[in-house]
């Protein structure tokens, strides 16, 4: 199956470049470019691509924005987001997770490592970077006035202790073969229970999942003594 892919970002150089690689390989295809957040949502809407490669700082409508409206759609339930960022501003990549993002890269990342990242996205199976996410959504959540977006205490009730157990490790950035090897359990159990929890959890990915983990207050974010997280 051939991953389609929309590219949106406000550097048209950048695009490109993008797209000459995307090409060149056997299973993806570029169906369209958008200079905004704005005509990504649009564009998102009409191609309907298994990835978006979205910036976070674009014009007019950021990346994060965009990534919320283009996730709220139920048409677009397939269709996942892969952020772009210079990692600048921990609070956008989280606020882009939680608003649907599947995970997340830096720009200056090498070509093999930006395919097999939309790969991974496109199947929807595990984070790019589990720890570095999961510490992004640490520092961002236990930092002041994010209060708001803990309100999800019955979130994790309908989790079964497997299932419960199984989503605070893989929050904790272990792999499926990592958490198997720690409870005694076959990789592909281990995807059973994350796909169930996702399940019921109405999550679309496992980034949205690891997310969820941290808003019911399954995983509670750590501070070093110094008091940073």
């Amino acid at each position: 199956m051939t991953i389609r892919v929309l590219l949106a970002d406000d550097q048209a150089l950048l695009r490109a470049t993008f797209r000459i690689l995307i090409d060149s390989v056997e299973d993806m295809t570029v169906v369209a470019e958008a200079a905004d957040g704005r005509e990504a949502v649009d564009l998102a809407a009409e191609h309907r691509p298994d990835v978006v490669i979205m910036d976070i700082r674009m014009p007019d409508t950021d990346g994060v924005a965009a990534t919320s409206a283009i996730c709220s759609r139920p048409e677009l339930a397939d269709t996942h987001i892969l952020i772009l960022t210079t990692f600048e501003n921990d609070a956008n990549v989280a606020a882009a997770l939680r608003a649907g993002a599947s995970g997340f890269l830096g720009k200056g990342v090498s070509p093999e490592v930006l395919l097999s990242g939309i790969r991974t996205v496109a199947d929807g199976d595990a984070l790019l970077s589990p720890t570095a996410t999961r510490a992004l959504i640490t520092r961002f959540l236990a930092a002041p006035g994010t209060d708001e977006f803990l309100a999800l205490p019955d979130a994790v009730k309908a989790l079964t202790d497997r299932e419960r157990e199984v989503t605070a490790l893989a929050a904790h950035g272990k792999s499926n073969a990592e958490i198997a090897a720690q409870l005694v359990l076959s990789p592909l159990t281990v995807r059973s229970h994350i796909q169930r929890a996702m399940n019921k959890l109405e999550v679309r990915d496992r980034a949205q999942l690891v997310v969820v983990a941290y808003q019911s207050g399954l995983v509670k974010p750590h501070r070093h003594p110094n008091g940073s997280p």
